[in-house]
């Protein structure tokens, strides 16, 4: 049984059948054997109660045969063999020494209905399959001292055809099939219907609510998802609240410190430190925030991601031209997937933005170049700088909320959220982020989006 299941589990896994398909190839696999047990129980039971009737019928038979024989005129017993051919299939022939005669096959059935006659008429009884290569099933008697063949066609007394029960089977199997599935799409439609809200919930968008009727057990799951759906959505309103309120209440102290400083007067380099240090905490707050604000629910229709990075790149590139770095681009055009532009542009913005701040070559300068092009069914942007590059077992660190390396420990700005902003961005649209060295030193940042499929290729006109 272990190794059974073992082998439905392998099976299913090859198909990549979902619970529809795996329950339904189970019910139709057991269907399979209990038919095919039936059938062979059937068979076993009627084959001894339909040989001894078939032999009853061949006994009969033979015995009115030779009553009519024996009591009919000699001119009348032509006439009494041609009706009996004609209208009972039974042809009778004279018996001769010099027959030639077939033996019975090796069938449990005909070896049955051959030991019933021979009882009732004795052991001497011929029977025999063909009788001088005449096909049929020939039984001899004798009359006085004549000797006689009956003979009877095969399909008369023998089983059921195995062409009608296959046809029998076949229809009894389909129904079977079509049963299963209706009782098996009846069970799985709650799950799937579960299934794609929990999807549609996923993707920070709001399901219908799911109907709270069917089993005790639906009712009880789909009530409690439909409390959980009401409650994320309250959650999430109170903390786009929270967040308004939390930006204003710290930002505003922020900008009256500034002015402050600004009509104090204290010296040049105290105010440019103390204004320094509101900055990073504003930047702080900033992460903060856009670590907390949920990512966008995915459009219907494809973005075009050249476009979107072409005119990131315009903003980026003056950006890092004022701070004294120089940023380059290499972007395929046409290509499209399903990802908001606010979405996209806050992932690689923070990308641009770490390389900036911790990727500076040894000139002290940040020398930054995005790339985008096709890998086959994927969408792959890159942002590369000349920096040290981050060690292979930090990885994963640094891909948590609030972890930094050590250089940003060291005096940069910043809460250590860019990088779990962007790879909290791209699950919710099924991509990745890897960080991979860069040949001739430094670090590159790899993304990868699914490429849409054709009929999301259209624009939106208000995101392009």
């Amino acid at each position: 049984m272990p190794r059974l299941r073992r082998t439905f589990r392998n099976l299913t896994s090859r198909l990549r059948l979902g619970l529809f398909g795996r329950t339904f190839l189970l019910l139709a696999a057991l269907m399979l054997v209990s038919l095919g047990a039936w059938l062979q129980v059937f068979f076993s039971m009627e084959l001894g109660p339909r040989a001894n009737q078939m032999a009853q019928r061949v006994i009969t038979a033979v015995n009115i045969t030779r009553t009519a024989l024996i009591y009919s005129h000699n001119d009348e017993r032509s006439k009494l063999l041609l009706d009996l051919a004609t209208n009972e299939g039974i042809q009778v022939y004279p018996r001769e020494v010099t027959d030639f005669a077939e033996a019975l096959p090796d069938d449990d059935y005909w070896q049955r209905v051959a030991q019933h006659i021979r009882t009732r008429f004795g052991p001497e009884t011929q029977i025999a399959w063909g009788v001088n290569q005449v096909p049929g099933f020939w039984v001899s008697f004798q009359i006085e001292k004549d000797l006689y063949w009956l003979v009877f066609e095969r399909e008369q007394i023998g089983l059921t055809g195995g062409i009608e029960w296959l046809g029998w089977g076949a229809t009894a199997l389909l129904l079977s099939l079509v049963g299963a599935a209706v009782s098996v799409g009846f069970v799985n439609r709650p799950l799937s219907r579960l299934a794609r809200a929990a999807q549609v919930l996923s993707r920070g968008e709001t399901p219908a609510a799911l109907p709270e009727q069917g089993p005790l057990e639906i009712r009880d799951l789909n009530a409690s998802f439909n409390r959980m759906a009401k409650d994320l959505r309250q959650a999430e309103a109170d903390r786009e609240l929270m967040l308004a309120g939390i930006s204003h209440d710290l930002r505003t102290p922020l900008a009256r410190m500034r002015l402050e400083i600004e009509l104090s007067g204290v010296s040049e380099d105290a105010r440019q430190a103390i204004d320094e240090d509101l900055g990073q905490i504003d930047h702080s707050i900033g992460q903060l925030m856009e670590y907390a604000r949920p990512a966008g629910t995915l459009p219907q229709l494809a973005t075009d991601i050249s476009a979107v990075l072409a005119e990131l790149y315009e903003r980026e590139r003056s950006h890092t031209a004022s701070l004294g770095g120089e940023l380059e681009a290499s972007l395929e055009p046409g290509l499209r997937a399903r990802i908001t532009a606010l979405d996209l542009k806050r992932i690689v913005s923070n990308l641009i933005e770490n390389a900036r701040r911790y990727g500076r070559s040894s000139d002290g300068m940040a020398h930054l170049v995005m790339t985008l092009q096709a890998d086959g069914a994927m969408i792959v942007i890159e942002v590369s700088d000349r920096g040290p590059g981050i060690a292979p077992e930090d990885v994963d660190r640094l891909l948590r909320p609030f972890s930094r390396g050590e250089a940003a420990r060291t005096g940069v700005s910043g809460a250590g959220l860019g990088l779990a902003i962007v790879e909290r961005l791209l699950k919710h649209v099924g991509g990745s982020l890897r960080m991979l060295p860069r040949e001739g030193g430094g670090l590159t940042a790899r993304i990868e989006l699914p490429k849409a499929k054709f009929r999301n290729y259209q624009l939106d006109n208000d995101n392009p």
